[in-house]
């Protein structure tokens, strides 16, 4: 799993769990595709559809991203229709979304399945 976006803001119990479940050490520069993207984003961040596509450089086809952004009410809090303007522009699906932490939310981006016929 690839880590971007980390800042003294994040939850480092959040991340130590994270990591323990991984059984591994978070990828920093990718050397080849990784499997799962994790990208800690705050509305003051810049343009979130710009983030998303950036999270996708080192993302393998069939991987996914785990965006972690602040909960309703704190510092850096995303509208949920940024949220879907971005993952549109990146052109990825909005799936899953989990409270995480007390301060963080996740939401899982896939690239969209092919159109069926």
């Amino acid at each position: 799993m690839q880590e971007l976006g980390w800042d003294s803001d994040v939850d480092d119990a959040l991340r130590s769990a994270l990591l323990d479940a991984l059984g591994e050490d978070f990828v920093y520069e990718a050397v080849e595709a990784v499997d799962s993207v994790l990208l800690w984003w705050r509305s003051d961040d810049g343009d979130l559809g710009d983030g998303l596509v950036d999270a996708l450089t080192d993302l393998s086809a069939t991987g996914h991203i785990w965006l972690f952004t602040p909960k309703v009410g704190r510092d850096g809090y995303v509208e949920p229709s940024d949220l879907a303007d971005a993952a549109l522009t990146a052109g990825l699906a909005l799936a899953n979304a989990a409270n995480v932490s007390k301060a963080w939310q996740a939401q899982k981006l896939v690239r969209p399945k092919g159109v069926r016929r």
